[in-house]
C-alpha cells in the first residue's frame, strides 16, 4: 500500500490490520427482542434481514436517516449496486422502506438522501407512506464536469414524518452568519452579536445548505468510502429532529457517519451495514469520537459558515493538541 502524506488523515486501514475494530461489530444473528441487543451497535449484515429481525423489538426509533445507494452503477468495496429502471428502483425503495417503518415511533421523522435522479423516485414513494415536509438541497462542491450537461454539484435530502406530531428543534440548527451592514437601535446591536472576530447573527435555516464541506483527505472524519456524507450535514438532521437520548436508525450505515455523529451529540444509534471493511472504519471513528467529539463547522451550539474564523481557530487548537498527544 502506498504510504500516505503526513497530513492525510483518511481512514483506509484494511481488515487484517483492523481486526480489533471488526470484532467490535455485531452480526444480524445477535439481534433479539431486546432493545439492548441493537442500541449503540454497528450491525454487520443485510439490512432487509436485520430489520426483519428487529420487528420483534417493536417501534423503537425516534429518527430514521437513510442513505441508500443512488440509482447508479457503483462498487462499494466488492458489493456492487447496478443501475435499475425507474420501476425497479421504485420497488427497491418500497422494499427497504416497508422494512423500516414498523421500527419507527408514531412521532418519528425520516430523512432520505438522494441525488436528483433517484430523488424523483424516492419522493414519490415517500408520499405513499409518510407526510412529506420538505426537500433539502445541499451543495457538494465536488463533482466532475460534463461535456453536454451541467456539472452535478448538488444533492437532496427528503424530509418526512410519520404523523403531524414530531420533533423539530429550530433553535438547535440556526446558522451563524456574518453581518455586513449591522443595524443598531440606541447604539445597541439589533438581532446580532458583536464579537472580537466580527459581527454575527444567528439565522433560521432554509432548505438550501451551502455551508457543508464534503470530507476530504486532511479531515479526521474522512474515509475511503466512495459516497461518505459529512458529519456536519448529518448533525443538522439529528439536532433538528431528535433529542438527547433518542434512538437513530440508519439501515445503510456505510463508514458510520450517522452513528459517529449521533454519539457525539449524545444520541443512541442502530447502524446496519453489509460490508465488513466499512464496519472497521466505522468502529475506528467511534473510538476517535471518545476523545474528540468535535464536529467540523459546529461549535458552541452554532453552525458556522464554511471557512469562518471561529472554525479555523478550533482547527488550529486541535492540531496543536494532536502534536502534544
Amino acid at each position: 500500500m502506498k504510504e500516505k502524506a503526513g497530513r492525510n488523515k483518511t481512514i483506509d486501514l484494511q481488515i487484517d490490520e483492523g481486526r480489533t475494530y471488526l470484532d467490535r461489530c455485531v452480526r444480524t444473528g445477535s439481534v433479539t427482542d431486546s432493545i439492548e441487543s441493537v442500541t449503540d451497535q454497528f450491525i454487520l449484515g443485510d439490512c432487509f434481514e436485520t430489520m426483519d429481525r428487529m420487528r420483534q423489538i417493536g417501534s423503537f426509533a425516534d429518527l430514521l436517516i437513510a442513505d441508500p445507494p443512488y440509482n447508479l452503477d457503483k462498487d462499494y468495496n466488492g458489493n456492487r449496486f447496478n443501475k435499475k429502471s425507474f420501476e425497479e428502483y421504485r420497488e427497491f425503495t418500497k422494499a427497504w422502506l416497508e422494512k423500516a417503518l414498523p421500527l419507527l415511533k408514531p412521532s418519528a421523522s425520516v430523512y432520505v438522501c438522494c441525488d436528483w435522479r433517484s430523488g424523483l423516485v424516492i419522493g414519490e414513494v415517500l408520499q405513499e407512506y409518510l407526510y412529506v415536509r420538505n426537500r433539502i438541497t445541499w451543495q457538494r462542491e465536488k463533482g466532475r464536469g460534463a461535456r453536454a450537461n451541467w456539472k452535478n454539484g448538488m444533492e437532496d435530502i427528503w424530509f418526512a414524518t410519520m404523523g403531524n406530531e414530531y420533533t423539530f428543534n429550530l433553535e438547535s440548527v440556526k446558522i451563524r452568519r456574518k453581518v455586513l451592514a449591522p443595524y443598531r437601535i440606541e447604539g445597541k446591536p439589533k438581532d446580532w452579536e458583536e464579537t472580537g472576530s466580527g459581527n454575527y447573527r444567528n439565522t433560521c435555516p432554509s432548505n438550501f445548505w451551502d455551508d457543508v464541506s464534503v470530507p476530504y483527505w486532511s479531515m479526521p472524519e474522512n474515509t475511503a468510502h466512495p459516497t461518505q456524507k459529512p458529519e456536519k450535514l448529518i448533525a443538522k438532521l439529528i439536532l433538528a429532529s431528535s433529542n438527547e437520548g433518542d434512538i437513530i436508525l440508519d439501515p445503510f450505515a456505510g463508514s458510520g457517519t450517522t452513528a459517529v455523529t449521533a454519539k457525539k451529540l449524545k444520541r443512541r444509534f442502530v447502524a446496519i451495514e453489509q460490508n465488513e471493511l466499512y464496519g472497521v472504519w466505522a468502529q475506528k471513528r467511534l473510538e476517535m469520537a471518545d476523545s474528540d467529539p468535535w464536529i467540523q463547522g459546529y461549535r458552541d451550539g452554532v453552525f458556522w459558515e464554511r471557512n469562518s474564523q471561529e472554525v479555523k481557530k478550533h482547527q488550529k487548537k486541535s492540531k496543536k493538541q494532536n502534536k502534544i498527544d
